[in-house]
């Protein structure tokens, strides 16, 4: 096919009533009734396979029970004494995969208890009415450590030490706290600035003070840090996106998708954002079905995932996967970027080619290509660490991230390290949670024994 020589990329596609509708909360949240109808629905198992299948070991039949019971409240105070982020992970986790696939209902009837939303209703119920934090401080212990990261890993840390006396500083590279909570997740799934409210929700615990603008490496070294605080926790995420090390990467229209999201997740007016007609996403994963979505919402005719291996593959859930395509968004399965098409300094155009599997379970291309025209292409193939911020300290990397060990602590004696940026991290909010407790309670138990 004839490429086309220009692109087409601009801003205020639709009407300010479409992008309102567009980006208003995907899953509306139950109302009270609804609640009590589902929590009515749980068997409240004895050995609760839900419950084992959540990172954070959340026991969820009790706080469905005291939803049943009329008690929201109540509910949302044993979420939060396993999952202080609770209510973004009742937004964000992929729950179709964790708790909700495990749940008894799925396996018999195929369709599990909303766990997800009850967990969002009692979180909502708690913050909305502004009770009382949910924990207190113990006596002030003169421990101080520093968190590098104000992300879900380094917000749990923190709250976690802060309410065992210890006194915390955050220091964190953005304007605002929350990392990829704030930045980096699609905007029609934490709507009202939700985000924000959920850090001030974690620090009203008091004992923490976030120093936004001070990145590691730029404004403080880590062995500053270790030399001036008790510990160090390390939450500093996957600062870095994964290149298609193609000829033409570096042109207009080739975009991370990663700053995409974080662009529009910031943005005061979503009809000044510019968008192409047509899109192409490289990728697989939650981020690439983000961007995908969010192009299509912002109104892009035709928004086209490529993935080099098939939909099982795909880290996104079968259940991302299909709302993507029940928004228009056609996924290409076992489809690899082979070149990309520029024209006047702007992609116009890329090029794939099909792959297959051999015989020893290696990818690679068939020979068969297809060329799209595009406007826009969104690289969503992977994040990447930066070592830089950790060059002459003691501590040992595995495949660029951070090793630790059970305990999150680092080869440094001081330092701990939990969420993306450590190895075997799997990449989930709740995950990156439980990292920054189980790092908090170590860091506790070497401080006080």
């Amino acid at each position: 096919m004839t490429v086309s020589e220009t692109s087409d990329v601009k801003a205020r596609r639709l009407s300010s009533a479409d992008y309102a509708d567009n980006f208003s909360d995907i899953h509306p949240p139950l109302t009270p009734h609804e609640a009590l109808v589902e929590a009515d629905r749980c068997y409240f198992c004895y050995d609760a396979p839900c419950m084992t299948a959540c990172p954070t070991s959340i026991d969820i039949p009790m706080f469905i029970r005291k939803i049943q019971a009329g008690n929201p409240v109540g509910s949302a105070k044993t979420i939060f004494d396993e999952n202080i982020l609770g209510g973004m992970c009742a937004r964000v986790c992929p729950t179709e995969t964790l708790c909700e696939e495990a749940c008894v209902r799925e396996a018999a009837e195929g369709k599990p208890v909303k766990i997800g939303l009850l967990q969002r209703h009692a979180t909502d119920t708690f913050m909305e009415r502004e009770q009382s934090h949910p924990f207190q401080r113990a006596a002030p212990t003169g421990k101080k450590i520093a968190v590098v990261g104000a992300g879900p890993a380094g917000l749990s840390c923190a709250h976690r030490l802060a309410t065992h006396g210890h006194d915390v500083t955050i220091f964190e590279a953005r304007e605002k706290a929350g990392g990829l909570n704030e930045y980096g997740i699609a905007a029609y799934k934490t709507t009202n600035d939700f985000a924000q409210d959920e850090v001030e929700f974690v620090t009203e615990i008091g004992g923490i003070n976030i120093e936004n603008g001070k990145a590691l490496g730029r404004d403080v070294t880590l062995d500053q840090l270790a030399s001036d605080y008790d510990a160090v926790f390390l939450g500093l995420g996957l600062p870095g996106v994964n290149a298609l090390g193609m000829e033409g990467e570096d042109a207009n229209g080739v975009v991370d998708a990663v700053d995409f999201i974080g662009v529009l997740r910031q943005a005061e007016d979503l009809s000044a954002l510019e968008v192409g007609r047509r899109i192409v996403v490289i990728g697989g994963g939650m981020t690439a079905i983000d961007a995908a979505m969010q192009s299509k919402l912002l109104g892009a005719e035709e928004v086209t995932i490529a993935y080099r291996r098939g939909q099982e593959h795909m880290n996104a859930s079968l259940y991302e996967q299909e709302l993507a395509q029940t928004h228009g968004v056609v996924i290409r399965h076992w489809m690899m970027p082979n070149s990309l098409h520029v024209s006047n300094g702007a992609v116009t155009g890329i090029t794939l080619e099909r792959t297959e599997l051999d015989a020893s379970g290696k990818l690679s291309g068939t020979g068969e290509t297809v060329t799209l025209e595009v406007d826009q292409v969104f690289k969503a193939i992977g994040q990447t660490p930066d070592a830089g911020p950790l060059a002459g300290a003691d501590i040992a990397l595995e495949k660029g991230r951070i090793r630790t060990d059970e305990a999150r602590r680092t080869s440094h004696p001081k330092i701990w390290a939990g969420g993306d940026c450590i190895a075997g991290g799997e990449d989930l909010t709740v995950v990156s949670v439980e990292d920054g407790k189980i790092a908090a309670e170590s860091i506790h138990q070497a401080l006080i024994g």
